[in-house]
């Protein structure tokens, strides 16, 4: 696994959203269904408007002491997410999202959401693009044992 795509590819692109006018119980809720720890904010339109994490809610209902009965989830997502497209480097996400300090990335085509993926997905990328790169070192250094003589 080399880009996003790949990730989408292995993981699938199931996108779970709420609308911006949404209480932040019924994001809660939803993530909570689907065992997520973020849910995409789309506008009336569907175009992607906000990220809702487990952290917005932590800092800005929780520490605030506002109700998740009576906040809409406009008043406290994470505005503009940055996003990708399905052809970025696994590690340019890794990059960005240690830069930003964020843990989910929407993925963009043509404009429109494709897939969202998580910094756990980024890191189960990384390794297993690691372990293949030392199975193929592995294999060539034994290739070269069998055909030069103390070549190792």
């Amino acid at each position: 696994m080399e880009t996003v795509r790949d990730i989408l590819t292995a993981k699938g692109n199931a996108i779970v959203s709420v609308g911006a006018e949404d209480f932040v119980i019924t994001a809660l809720v939803a993530m909570a269904e689907k065992n997520i720890g973020a849910i995409l904010v789309k506008n009336d339109a569907g175009d992607l408007v906000g990220i809702f994490s487990e952290r917005d809610f932590a800092r800005k209902i929780i520490v605030r002491g506002r109700s998740c009965d009576t906040t809409k989830v406009k008043e406290i997502m994470t505005p503009d997410p940055l996003f990708v497209e399905p052809d970025t480097t696994i590690s340019a996400c890794m990059r960005l999202m240690t830069d930003n300090k964020f843990r989910h990335l929407p993925i963009k085509k043509n404009g429109k959401v494709i897939g969202v993926i998580s910094i756990g997905d980024v890191v189960k990328a990384m390794i297993a693009l690691q372990d293949h790169i030392i199975s193929e070192q592995a294999f060539e250094i034994g290739q070269m044992e069998r055909t030069i003589p103390g070549a190792i």
